[in-house]
């Protein structure tokens, strides 16, 4: 190798790491997605303990000034149309947006994936401990609050009668992985990209906030908790370091420590 040609060659050299497997990562995220939705199932059969706790979270939430979750859906309910989108959005966007995130980010950002994926991962894993320890029963179902069940009256519904409703356990509201994914998805994004117009992703979590909500599916504790683990997740999982390399442009060079690259190989 003589001088002339050691200068070609490293600049040939990869500037990003190396992407992880597809397959694999297939598995590891499909694999999440069950382990969440089979967790939950397992965490049925505390209905009492549900809606006791249910009245001691609004009471809470009254206690400590929270905004009332009934001005929201109030708002809502002031036109069919709108109402019917914020039902399509809780129904439609949740998993779509995540898996589409993460494949954009496995395409275009592999080190950011690694990263991604494992905050998601630990932020999904965390949720499963609360519908065990702590049952609650979404707001739609509590009376006396002055909350209706938009999805049932004006459609369309993802859950049916909870008595015969063996696809999702709806007595797990908190936290509400709707707005951690959302806000991460978010995050996500606005670390891996460098447009001036990045911070326009929080308009997600922020849409999502008001659709949980206002539909009665959730709790703002239940979004405040959800951020509060989605911190500590982010506080021990940190995002690979990107340096401009190239004057003039906005060429975007990942790279990590140790331990994220290590990740990308796993």
């Amino acid at each position: 190798m003589n001088s002339r040609t050691e200068p070609a060659e490293a600049e040939a050299e990869p500037d990003a790491p190396a992407r992880p497997a597809l397959i694999r990562e297939f598995l590891l995220v499909a694999g999440l997605f069950l382990v969440y939705k089979l967790g939950r199932q397992l965490a049925t059969g505390h209905t009492g303990d549900a809606f006791r706790n249910a009245h001691h979270v609004w009471h809470l939430e009254r206690a400590v000034h929270l905004p009332d979750e009934v001005s929201v859906q109030s708002a809502l309910l002031h036109g069919e149309a709108l109402v019917h989108l914020a039902n399509t959005y809780y129904a439609t966007v949740h998993f779509p947006a995540t898996l589409a995130f993460l494949v954009w980010m496995y395409l275009r950002r592999p080190a950011h994936y690694v990263w991604a994926r494992r905050v998601l991962a630990a932020l999904t894993t965390a949720a499963l401990v609360l519908p065990f320890t702590f049952p609650l029963a979404p707001p739609r179902m509590l009376t006396g609050t002055g909350l209706v069940d938009t999805a049932r009256m004006y459609g369309p519904s993802v859950y049916g009668p909870p008595s015969s409703d063996h696809l999702s356990n709806q007595f797990a509201a908190m936290p509400s992985l709707h707005f951690g994914w959302a806000l991460m998805v978010a995050i996500g994004l606005m670390a891996a990209t460098r447009s001036r117009w990045r911070g326009l992703w929080l308009a997600h979590p922020v849409i999502t906030l008001l659709v949980i909500v206002g539909t009665a599916n959730h709790y703002w504790l239940d979004a405040i908790v959800a951020t509060a683990m989605l911190g500590l997740a982010l506080a021990v999982i940190h995002p690979p370091r990107r340096t401009v390399t190239t004057a003039g442009r906005g060429t975007n060079r990942l790279t990590a420590g140790p331990s994220v690259l290590a990740g990308a190989g796993r």
